[in-house]
């Protein structure tokens, strides 16, 4: 288990947990669709072979193994799949596995804001 003054663990003195975000540098050098197709790999390596999602138990095995986040306890595996089951069903599907991932990233969450503000006042700015 992790100690709980971990950099990679949320605490008190520090409510965010710190990590660098890869995804703006892999989806400038990989484009859109590149950058969707590794989170699909990432998905496949997740996911339960069987039901084709990521449920409890296939995020809990592969933590150690392809995350290597050993240290995550149950309910910090819990609380990952609730973050992005918009469905409810306790489980990842791809589509939500990839808006989790993106969702997480805050400078593509900026560059989507930035994107979608720039649409808006284009198509609005016309009228």
């Amino acid at each position: 288990m992790a100690s709980p003054k971990s950099p990679t663990r949320p605490t008190q003195q520090n409510p965010e947990p710190s990590f660098h975000d890869f995804l703006p540098a892999m989806a400038g050098k990989l484009g859109g669709e590149g950058l969707i197709g590794e989170l699909c790999n990432g998905f496949e390596l997740l996911m339960d072979r069987e039901k084709g999602v990521i449920t409890f138990e296939s995020l809990r095995r592969s933590a150690a193994a392809v995350l290597g986040l050993g240290d995550l306890t149950d309910e910090d595996v819990r609380s990952m799949i609730k973050e992005g089951d918009f469905d409810c069903d306790g489980a990842l599907n791809q589509m939500e596995f990839c808006v989790l991932m993106f969702r997480l990233s805050p400078d593509l969450m900026d560059a989507s804001r930035c994107l979608v503000t720039e649409a808006i006042e284009e198509e609005y700015g016309r009228y």
